[in-house]
This record gives structure tokens, C-alpha cells and sequence, in this order.
């Protein structure tokens, strides 16, 4: 007997459970029971899983008996003509829709070359099995599956044009790329999203060359030229927003230039940026700190003595500043209310980047690197034709990773870009390698995407004949701009006396284990002394009974908790946090007793 289970809910036995499994998707197919019924057997635990709930991924596929597709020629033709439509197919049972779990019970072919008479299943189309961002790389089955992965969340990190309507639009933490072009190899999907509205990346000449040893480990080397004529150029736009609160007893804050008289007011050079109305005026230059929006709160507590205090009816400063590290011009300004009737004020910073050492860029095979050095243009390698390549990327980077449709979006970006036309890279159905190369052999160049390259420094020739072509590459959102941190000395945790933490606070540097390793392994062991004293203090410990001491104010003496004045008591340096943890030891009853070594 099979235990069969309906929604992970156990309903009962039965007998024979193939056979049960077989009629109840052949009466699926018959529409005699719902379509959105999933069923699966598994030998292995003896279980039938009968699936209706919502939210499950099902997929298309085309039925297969006796090694042959149900879906015919015939049926091409109808679509075609517009006679029959998708839904007559699923409901004459010639496609139908597979959840994960019926589909461990199906052997599922990808083209129809590939039926046997074991197969249950053909797939509608091959590209089916890839998901909507990864159906846009090119070429995608020329590369490994780990890379792939990459490659698509890669996409999903690039810079371009989300909306058309950004500029009228208050997004937080957006990024617009300038000059964004839609790629010379692509896909079919591409057409189908609409890429061509909203482009995400730049065709560039690339070529694959060590040079100088500056794109090691995965690095690029940008032409200074290509980036001084726009290349990857972006836009990064931070909205910042202040607004009136009403406070219980009337009390509401005020948007404008505070008075000198209010709790914290900064100075009259900080707010010389702000209008009349406490607000600051449009393209106007920004600098971290600056205030660009006045206000002016009630005190935070009101009591029944607050009448007679003076400086309890004093206002206090809650402008708006602009954060550590931030800089721009003031793009936009907005004077509106929100949903409680409160006046709100929003004003949006923008910021040019131009591309620096270590900004991060990919192409569309999750091959990923940094910036390692921009170049002037006359030292740059340049062909035989005079052509100087916009990156130049590590030919390390390829064997171990495997991406091999990287190397062939070259070949057919240059193909593109010679015959001006799209190259079609649709994986599985793609134009072929064979074909670009016969392509590039006709418009006069080899067929394997190599040309003769000399060095920009002394213009001798270079002995191997160089890779280079044209392709696809994306600005991605991670910025040297918006990594930057450094720190001196700052704010610290009440608590534990250390750093706060965090880039926007002006937070320290955490030097971790590993970190620690490295400076030991350099030799420099005594740089550990000041990196890991951020909360030293010096600590009297009586030395009879291992605690720490305390000072008498009344008798002038440090004192020990069980022995009194009569006690021999140092001063012993230590991390406050372990003083802290001595402290919370004790709080439990537990007696941590210090061993002091001789003081010689």
C-alpha cells in the first residue's frame, strides 16, 4: 500500500500507485479533472504527492508519446494563421504544465532530435530552461553553469536608464548611466523586453592582453581617452527630506533659517547655502555637512515645571545635513505634503561619476573586475588599422572560468560592428562560431579575431598576434566613490568605549582575525599594539585579592573591595571591553580573580 498525501496533508492509501499516477494525468489531460492538479510518485519513501495549492512554478512542455511529439507541423501551421491559439493546445492535451515535483517523475527532451521512446516530455523551446535575466546572455551555453549564475545577477547590478521619468522621480540610491547603448549581440528576449528602452551597458573594443602587470587578478585597463569621450560615464542622484511634524499640545516644527537663540544652533556659515525659506536653492554646490534643509523642533520633553525654565522653552536645531562623504549639486526641490497634511520638503543631490581606479565592471559572462589603471590614449597597444582598444582585459581570466561565449561576443561584436548588423546570440539557436568566422573573413580580417598589435610606449610590434573584437560591458553599481572610508580619531559606543561602527557614522575600521594574521605574517606584530587599543584603559587591580580597586575620595586612597587600604595595588593597562566583561562576570556571582605576574 502508498500513503498518498494531498497538499502535505495525509488523505489515505491505495493500491498500485504507477497505475494511479498514469490514469489521473491521463484524465488531466481529458480536462476531467483541473488542470492545475500536479501529481508525483516517489518509490524510494513509497509516497504519492497530489499538489493543488497556489503559488507552485509550473512550466510549459509539449507531451511526447512513443518517442514522438504530440505538437505537429500541422499545429505550427494553424498558429501561424492565427486558427488556433495557445490555450487550444493545452486543452486538446498536447501541452501541458509541470510543477517541480511531477517533473521527477518525467524525462524531459531538449529537442526533438534528442527523443527516445523513455521520454515523456520535448521542451517548448530550449531557452525555456534558462529564467528571464539569464535568457538574455548571449551565447549562454558556451559558458559554464557557475559563471552563468553570475553573469545574471551581473545584469541586475548594472548601471542604465530604469525609467525615462527620472528626473521627475524621488528614488532613493539611483544610479543613471550617460550614453547607454543597446548590445551588438543579443538575444531574442532582448526584443521582447524592450531593451532598447532601457539599455544597461556600453560596446566597447576590448582586447586580451597582459599589460604591465595592471589587469592582474581579474583588473582592467580603461583608455583615458574612452572615458574623457564619455565612457561609462553615470550620474548617482540621493534624495534627502525634512518635514513639519505636529507634536501633541499645538506644538510643530518650523522649516527655515534658525534663530541663534535655538538649543545647538551650528553657524551662520552653515547655513549660508539655505534661502529665506530655510530651504536650499537649485544647483547649488554641496559638500559633506553642509545644511540644506533649516528646521527648528520644540523641546523634546514637556513637564509641569517647563513654564519656569528658561532653557527648557528653548527650540532646538534638527536640520538636515548633508551625510559624511557626500557631495554634489542640488538637482531638484520639492514643496509638498504628505499623507497626514504635514508640509514636506525633498531635495535631490546629484553627483557626476567619472570612471576611477576601482570602480567594478562585468560582462555579461560574470566576468567581473575593477578598474586597475587608466591610461592615456597614446600609450595604449593599437592595431595595424589604428585602432585603440576602449579596456583591456586579462587573458588569465579565461582558461580556469571556461567562458568561452565571452571569447566568441568578441569575434561577434566585431562581425557587428564591421557589417553593421546584430549579431542574433540566442543561447542554443545562435548564429554559429563557423559563421562569424567565414563573416570576419570576408570584411578582411582573420577569421580568428587576432590582429597584429603594437606597444603604445616604444611602437615596436608585439611578437603574438593580439585577440580583439568588440563587446558588450556594464558599469556596475559598486563605486570606489561610495566605498571610501577613513578615520582618525571619533565618536565611540557608550557602553563598550569602542568605535561605533559604520561608513555613514564616521564609524572605525574593524581589523579582523584574519587581518590580524596578515600584519603578523608581514613582520609588523607591533602595529597590532596601536590598531587593537582603540578602547585601552589603565585599570588599578589589587593584587591580594585579584579584583579591581576603587578610589576613596573621603581618605585620598585607592582602596581594594576586600582588603581595604591595606593592599598592594597596581595599575594594569587592558581593553575596557574585557574590564566590562570582569564587571558583568561579577554581576553573576562569579568571582574573576587576576593573577598578576612579578612586576621585574
Amino acid at each position: 500500500m502508498t500513503d498518498v498525501y494531498l497538499d502535505e496533508k495525509y488523505i489515505g492509501t491505495c493500491e498500485n500507485a504507477k497505475q494511479v499516477t498514469s490514469s489521473i494525468i491521463e484524465e488531466r489531460r481529458k480536462q476531467k479533472i483541473p488542470l492545475e492538479l500536479n501529481i508525483n510518485f516517489n518509490p524510494e519513501y513509497n509516497e504519492l504527492s497530489i499538489h493543488t495549492c497556489p503559488g507552485r512554478v509550473r512550466r510549459p512542455l509539449i507531451i511526447v508519446e512513443k518517442g514522438e511529439p504530440l505538437l505537429t507541423e500541422e499545429h505550427f501551421e494553424k498558429l501561424r494563421n492565427n486558427e488556433i491559439k495557445w490555450q487550444d493546445l493545452i486543452d486538446q492535451g498536447i501541452i501541458e504544465y509541470l510543477d517541480a515535483n511531477e517533473e521527477e517523475n518525467s524525462l524531459v527532451a531538449l529537442r526533438p532530435k534528442d527523443l527516445t521512446k523513455e521520454h515523456t516530455h520535448l521542451e517548448v523551446n530550449p531557452i525555456s530552461i534558462l529564467g528571464f535575466i539569464t535568457s538574455l546572455v548571449p551565447y549562454a551555453n558556451f559558458g559554464q553553469s557557475s559563471r552563468l549564475n553570475r553573469g545574471s545577477k551581473t545584469q541586475k547590478q548594472a548601471l542604465g536608464l530604469y525609467t525615462s521619468n527620472y528626473l521627475i522621480r524621488m528614488d532613493t540610491d539611483i544610479n543613471i548611466l550617460q550614453y547607454p547603448q543597446v548590445p551588438l549581440v543579443r538575444s531574442f528576449m532582448h526584443d521582447i523586453v524592450k531593451y532598447d528602452k532601457h539599455p544597461s551597458g556600453q560596446n566597447v573594443t576590448i582586447a586580451l592582453l597582459s599589460y604591465d602587470g595592471f589587469n592582474m587578478e581579474d583588473a582592467l585597463i580603461i583608455n583615458k581617452g574612452s572615458v574623457e569621450r564619455g565612457f561609462a560615464r553615470s550620474y548617482y542622484f540621493r534624495p534627502y527630506n525634512a518635514q513639519e511634524i505636529r507634536y501633541q499640545g499645538g506644538l510643530v516644527d518650523e522649516v527655515g533659517i534658525p534663530d541663534k537663540e535655538v538649543k545647538a544652533y551650528r553657524s551662520e556659515e552653515d547655513y549660508k547655502l539655505l534661502e529665506d525659506d530655510g530651504i536650499v536653492y537649485p544647483e547649488a554646490q554641496i559638500r559633506e555637512d553642509d545644511v540644506i534643509i533649516g528646521k527648528s523642533s520644540p523641546p523634546r520633553f514637556l513637564g509641569e515645571m517647563e513654564e519656569f525654565s528658561i532653557a527648557a522653552n528653548t527650540r532646538r536645531e534638527s536640520s538636515v545635513a548633508i551625510k559624511r562623504g557626500e557631495k554634489g549639486v542640488v538637482d531638484f526641490v520639492v514643496i509638498t505634503e504628505n499623507a497626514e497634511g504635514n508640509k514636506l520638503i525633498q531635495v535631490r543631490l546629484r553627483d557626476l561619476r567619472i570612471p576611477e581606479a576601482g570602480d567594478k565592471f562585468a560582462s555579461r559572462y560574470g566576468q567581473k573586475g575593477v578598474i586597475g589603471r587608466i591610461i592615456p590614449q597614446a600609450d595604449m597597444p593599437f592595431t595595424a588599422s589604428g585602432i585603440v582598444p576602449d579596456l583591456i582585459f586579462s587573458p588569465h581570466s579565461i582558461p580556469s572560468r571556461m567562458t568561452i561565449s565571452h571569447l566568441i561576443e568578441v569575434i561577434g561584436g566585431k562581425v557587428g560592428a564591421l557589417a553593421g548588423r546584430f549579431i542574433d546570440g540566442t543561447t542554443f539557436s545562435a548564429e554559429s562560431e563557423p559563421d562569424l568566422r567565414k563573416s570576419l573573413k570576408t570584411l578582411g580580417f582573420r577569421e580568428d579575431g587576432t590582429e597584429k598589435m603594437y606597444n603604445g610606449i616604444t611602437g615596436e610590434e608585439f611578437e603574438a598576434k593580439i585577440f580583439v573584437g568588440n563587446m558588450y560591458y556594464l558599469k556596475l553599481k559598486y563605486m570606489v566613490a561610495n566605498k571610501m572610508h577613513a578615520r582618525a580619531t571619533g565618536k565611540i559606543q557608550l557602553l563598550t568605549r569602542q568605535p561605533i561602527e559604520g561608513r555613514s557614522m564616521g564609524g572605525g575600521l574593524r581589523l579582523g582575525e584574519m587581518e590580524k594574521d596578515c600584519l603578523v605574517a608581514h613582520g609588523a606584530s607591533l602595529l597590532l599594539k596601536e590598531r587593537f587599543d582603540s578602547d585601552t584603559v589603565k585599570v588599578p587591580i589589587c593584587q591580594k585579592s585579584g579584583l579591581i580597586s576603587y578610589y576613596d575620595a573621603r581618605k585620598n586612597k585607592l582602596m581594594s573591595p576586600i582588603h581595604g587600604e591595606d593592599s598592594d595595588i597596581s595599575y594594569v593597562e587592558m581593553s575596557y571591553a574585557f574590564k566590562l566583561l570582569l564587571d558583568e562576570l561579577k554581576s553573576l556571582g562569579i568571582y574573576p580573580k587576576l593573577k598578576m605576574e612579578d612586576k621585574f
